[in-house]
């Protein structure tokens, strides 16, 4: 069984990334009191993470708070991933106006003798709207700062270039 973790009312929620554009590792970190919880998300989440939750802000009232400067939402050391996260779910509590992030942990496979699997892991991260906006405004931006996409298939660039599938094999695009 892994942690499971409920932080009602995070002081802070970010996401970051550790290592070199094209090998980096993202991680979604949140700190309650004394409790530091990070976790390890794809790229892809953190894309997917940013454009629901601004779109789930556009759907409740404007927060009209300044942004926190990106120096605030960096992540905080150490860096040790709890899980890595599997699906997620943002939910809104009306009553206590907090947005809820819940992130399951991937599925993992448990005992093979036996066949089961173990539970995986749940974090409830409770955050205000303005701590979602920056949320969301940090993952898009950490997303975009990535490879750019080649413009004939869409798979991410390197430097020295890239083995494009259009184009069978001849005069790979590059940077």
């Amino acid at each position: 069984m892994s942690n499971s973790f409920d932080l009602p009312a995070v002081q802070r929620i970010t996401v970051g990334t550790i290592g070199p554009v094209g090998k980096r590792t993202f991680y979604l970190q949140a700190r309650q009191d004394d409790q530091l919880v990070t976790l390890k998300l794809e790229k892809q989440q953190v894309g997917a993470l940013a454009d629901h939750l601004q779109a789930a802000l556009a759907d409740l009232p404007a927060t009209g708070a300044a942004p926190p400067d990106e120096g605030a939402l960096e992540l905080e050391e150490p860096v040790l991933a709890e899980w890595a996260v599997g699906t997620m779910r943002i939910d809104y509590d009306r009553d206590a106006d907090l947005v809820v992030l819940v992130a399951e942990e991937i599925s993992v496979a448990g005992d093979e003798e036996t066949d089961e699997r173990r539970e995986g892991g749940i974090a409830r991260l409770g955050a205000t709207r303005d701590q979602v906006a920056a949320l969301a405004h940090r993952g898009a931006s950490l997303v975009e700062a990535g490879r750019p996409p080649c413009p004939l298939c869409g798979f991410p660039l390197d430097p020295q270039g890239h083995s494009c599938p259009r184009t069978n094999g001849h005069k790979p695009p590059t940077l």
